[in-house]
């Protein structure tokens, strides 16, 4: 296989890679019967509303097409290809198609990419961020994306080839490979793609490089960036509120899966707990958020309770950023930008000393709460059994027991 040599991030970073824009175009004959089993797209890339380049599939729906394979030979290039090799003469999915992809009902090919070729736009982790788009946008979990090798006759072949070594392709034969959609590893790709071009877009620093020296000089070990840090503290007083809210409503009364805003989220072993034990998980909230003052670059739970709080408070956090940016926007506007804003996965690894209580979601570990729990025993876990969940794991560092309540 050809080698294609990513670009230097100060080299890929230059490309403005925060405006680059995404034009999907698909022009659909309203009547015409071949419009319902294959649909060409083109996905535009453009830079400031210049076109830079662009991406071509083909988006082949089986059971739409009457033959789908005379279907997408009749689209030639690629697409003819890819029809030999994973359908049989009556449009059906071969034998060793399926036994690759068990579950796929349609196809998607990526059939041509024409970038600019001079430096920076030609890189393979720019073309895998776009291929990861184009297949968010035309795929579901039931699709094969099929992408080329160095040894196909396609246009860009060599960097859409490591584009979907970089999105977890998988071989299938000599000149195509596969990016099976039900799979977890693809979409685990994907993830750590957008979030090696959003460390570049940032700071001009690829996050799956391992942190710079000088940063990690300037850096304390579980220091949050100011963005960061601004955001999980509006997660964690928007959860506050809300468990507020389900004390006020639910009291003492026992709560079921999904019921209320906070309350039902938790672990099942905590559905039957008062309302005083819920007041006590309502201060965790409102505890972690007081840590995340203004200024504030670090938070470390005291408790189990509070483990729990940052978990949620983490979640919530990427969540605000995916589906709240103006909120999100408006939260940092005075903050600066820093290399690690909104890496929420990196958070869940550093601010924790392990994940114990996320094991409490596990049904098939029921009782593992219990301290005389040989799992229990084993790992060594702390403070899992609800009445224990807000007693300090170190008394010596532990919160003021008399600073009260946020409600009375």
């Amino acid at each position: 296989m050809i080698e294609v040599p990513l670009l230097s991030p100060q080299d890929l970073a230059s490309v403005q890679l925060e405006k680059l824009e995404l034009k999907f175009h698909h022009c659909h004959r309203l009547l015409a019967p071949s419009a319902r089993g294959v649909q060409r797209w083109e996905v535009a890339i453009c830079l400031d509303g210049q076109r830079v380049g662009s991406l071509h599939a083909v988006r082949g729906l089986y059971w739409k097409s009457d033959n789908l394979r005379e279907r997408l030979d009749d689209e030639q290039s690629f697409s003819s290809l890819v029809a030999e090799r994973v359908l049989d003469s009556e449009g059906r999915f071969t034998a060793e198609f399926e036994s690759f992809a068990e579950a796929v009902s349609s196809l998607l090919v990526i059939d041509q990419l024409e970038l600019q070729e001079q430096a920076p736009y030609a890189d393979p982790l720019l073309v895998a961020g776009v291929v990861a788009a184009a297949v968010d946008r035309l795929t579901d979990n039931y699709f094969a994306v099929v992408l080329p090798t160095t040894k196909a006759s396609v246009a860009g072949a060599a960097l859409l080839a490591e584009a979907g070594r970089l999105l977890a392709a998988r071989p299938f034969s000599d000149e195509i490979q596969v990016i099976d959609t039900t799979l977890a590893a693809p979409e685990e790709a994907a993830g750590r793609v957008r979030t090696r071009l959003q460390s570049l877009a940032r700071s001009g620093h690829d996050s799956n490089e391992g942190a710079d020296e000088a940063w990690e000089e300037e850096e304390d070990g579980a220091d949050i960036s100011a963005r960061t840090a601004a955001v999980l503290r509006l997660a964690l007083e928007e959860l506050s509120a809300q468990a507020w809210e389900d004390i006020a409503e639910f009291g003492d009364r026992p709560v079921s899966k999904g019921q209320g805003l906070v309350l039902g989220s938790l672990p099942r072993l905590t559905w039957g707990q008062g309302k005083q034990w819920r007041r006590h998980m309502a201060r965790c909230f409102d505890d972690l958020a007081a840590d995340l003052a203004p200024g504030a670059r670090s938070v470390t739970p005291t408790c189990t309770g509070e483990e729990m709080a940052l978990h949620l408070g983490i979640a919530r956090a990427r969540s605000l950023t995916v589906n709240r940016p103006s909120l999100v926007d408006r939260a940092v506007a005075e903050l600066p930008e820093g290399r690690d804003d909104y890496d929420w996965r990196w958070c869940s690894s550093v601010l924790f000393e392990d994940h114990d209580v996320l094991m409490l979601f596990d049904a098939s570990l029921d009782g593992i709460d219990d301290s005389a729990n040989e799992v229990n025993q084993a790992m060594g876990m702390v403070n899992q059994a609800v009445a224990d969940w807000f007693a300090p794991f170190n008394p010596e560092e532990g919160r003021e027991p008399g600073r009260g309540f946020r409600h009375p």
